[in-house]
């Protein structure tokens, strides 16, 4: 789109309140935006006055503008956000995490309630607690929970059905309702001791647990008291091991995001009754966002889900639209919800230990030791490969123009470096600047000799290196390897230069590349092998210049001429034990005269870094 039509388009779009689509080429939504004055907010596109990274490239490819006027703010960000969804535009931040997560379900209005693990809330009477970010965490709590309060585990038919306890009653993990061992009274007190618990009501839950207990002993019911006094004990070790951050007892999300590399981690933590209770680590966004644009996005997405909202969200920076959220929030929630930025005391150390947990979680995910296992099965996963790859074997090339040029293997074994399989190659068929050739002659090389293939060989480099690849399978007659390349991805800037889209892997059979950045596991692992390659292929690259350099060196000594030059390498190894010769050294090496190795002993001399004497 031209200035002129875009200037055109600017001064067509309504005053208000609204959602605009911005289009590429065939009709493609590149991006989803919400404004109060959808004019305003274009003409700082189109004026160059929004700062942003991306503003240029979506401002390049633009070749039309869709609006929806709205009647206010808040039905645009409800709209904006059904959008998003539905077209899941190239730069909007997309949180492709539909999973939902467990919680624990309680419905009171049953004779005989039990525990119930559900991954989607509903509005149907019942009590929902959590959400647990993990399967681990939900299933240890629900443990806990029959071992203290044992409400019945089996489903409704099986409870109809049943005539004798199960084997949770022999183990004191459910109290039989099933057979009528307890009645609706004391069933109902163990719910509601259980609501307590759960609802973060510790003491006063302790404090009737011990009047019931002294009540019962009085009685002399010394078994129900018994029962009472152990339980009483389990809670007061939990309380024990909760870390109490807060004396407001309040119910919190709390934000924190990190970034480095192009990546932006944002973390969750759960704080409920004062206590954390865990933590949600969203996928790490790559996107060249301001962070409180990829915060605002995620915090739209998070709550639209089957979650819980919670009286009071913290957040580490402020985010455009913060009252319209709040109120779309409130509305959720059905009553009040404050989003603050906290400057100091408790708060602030909540929302820095959110960005503590971020930081960590980014940097943990990028080091080589992280979850190997995890990132080869999304590797057979992602890459559809027929197994998973527990041998790889990653090949790049580098050379000094057509002056030297070597290739490097690496090797890894259940996703760790195996050195003892690295292999380094003197590129010896290819003359001039080849790098495909180079690459063909390395692999062919490798797959003829007698080693072991690998489950997959990753080749640094995009469509064409994956073809060499290929090819030089099909030609040595090697099977059941499967190869995948990878390579930088850039895209030309509007006003110039290039725009880096991150490493994208190239599949056989597959015409546009993958992005591994949303399964940030497979994107490390590869990187991890694909650097350790070039790594190895560049050490020996200047292990090969310096040596060229050197004989080239020995070859200017006046007076020393190619068979004394064989003859003192072949002694002495290499130009390098040469240069560091002494007079004596290179006079029995090359079975020359005092005066001649003088004079060579002195050339080194003379050079920068030579010895110092001989």
């Amino acid at each position: 789109m031209d200035r002129a039509t875009l200037d055109a388009l600017v001064d067509g779009a309504p005053r208000g309140p609204g959602v605009y689509l911005m289009k590429g080429r065939d009709g493609e939504v590149l991006y989803v935006g919400k404004a109060r004055d959808i004019r305003s907010r274009l003409r700082s596109y189109a004026g160059g006055t929004d700062g942003r990274f991306m503003i240029p490239f979506l401002v390049g490819r633009l070749e039309d503008v869709e609006f929806i006027v709205t009647a206010t703010e808040k039905e645009a960000l409800l709209l904006e956000n059904t959008l998003i969804k539905e077209h899941r535009p190239r730069y909007n931040v997309d949180f492709r995490d539909d999973k939902a997560y467990f919680h624990i379900r309680i419905d009171p209005r049953d004779p005989f309630p039990r525990y119930q693990l559900v991954r989607r809330p509903r509005k149907d009477g019942a009590r929902y607690f959590g959400p647990f970010p993990s399967s681990t965490s939900a299933r240890e709590t629900l443990s806990f929970l029959h071992g203290l309060f044992p409400l019945r585990t089996c489903r409704d038919a099986d409870f109809r059905g049943r005539r004798r306890p199960c084997l949770e009653y022999q183990i004191r993990r459910c109290s039989a309702p099933c057979t009528g061992l307890i009645e609706t009274g004391p069933y109902a007190a163990l719910v509601r001791d259980s609501l307590a618990f759960l609802e973060g009501r510790e003491r006063v839950l302790l404090a009737d647990l011990r009047r019931r207990m002294e009540k019962a002993a009085e009685n002399l019911l010394f078994e129900e008291a018994a029962r009472l006094r152990d339980r009483i004990g389990a809670i007061e070790r939990v309380l024990e091991k909760q870390y109490v951050l807060s004396m407001t007892h309040r119910d919190r999300d709390v934000f924190g995001i990190h970034g480095e590399e192009g990546l932006t981690q944002v973390c969750l933590l759960f704080v409920r009754k004062g206590k954390v209770t865990g933590q949600l680590l969203f996928p790490p966004v790559r996107l060249a966002l301001e962070r409180e644009e990829i915060l605002s996005a995620l915090l739209k997405r998070y709550y639209d889900g089957e979650v819980r909202i919670p009286p009071e969200i913290l957040l580490p920076v402020d985010i455009p639209d913060r009252e319209v959220v709040s109120e779309w929030l409130e509305e959720r929630r059905g009553r009040g919800v404050t989003i603050s930025l906290p400057q100091r005391g408790e708060p602030r150390k909540l929302v820095e230990m959110a960005g503590r947990n971020a930081e960590n979680a980014l940097r943990a995910a990028r080091s080589p030791g992280s979850d190997p296992r995890r990132a080869l099965e999304l590797a057979a996963e992602k890459l559809s490969l027929k197994k998973i790859p527990d041998r790889i074997e990653c090949f790049d090339i580098a050379s000094l123009g057509a002056e030297v040029a070597v290739g490097s293997k690496v090797a890894f074994r259940e996703g760790r470096p195996d050195r003892g399989h690295y292999r380094r190659y003197r590129v010896r068929t290819v003359e001039g600047i080849d790098d495909y050739g180079m690459m063909y002659e390395v692999l062919r090389r490798r797959l003829s000799g007698n080693e072991e293939p690998p489950n997959l060989i990753v080749v640094d480099g995009g469509k064409g290196h994956l073809r060499v690849a290929l090819s030089a399978l099909r030609d040595t007659g090697v099977k059941d390897v499967e190869v995948v390349a990878l390579a930088k991805e850039s895209r030309e800037h509007p006003a110039g230069g290039k725009e880096s889209r991150g490493d994208r892997v190239f599949l056989p059979g597959r015409k546009d590349p993958l992005d591994p950045s949303r399964w940030p596991p497979l994107l490390y692992l590869l990187q991890q092998v694909r650097d350790e390659a070039h790594r190895f292929a560049q050490a020996y690259l200047h292990q090969r210049k310096a040596k060229n350099d050197l004989t080239s060196v020995l070859e200017g000594i006046p007076g020393i001429g190619p068979t004394r030059l064989k003859a003192l390498l072949s002694a002495l190894g290499s130009a390098a034990a040469v240069r560091a010769a002494d007079v004596p050294t290179l006079q029995k090496a090359g079975g020359i005269g005092k005066k001649t190795a003088e004079r060579i002993a002195a050339f080194f001399r003379k050079l920068p870094g030579g010895p110092a004497g001989s």
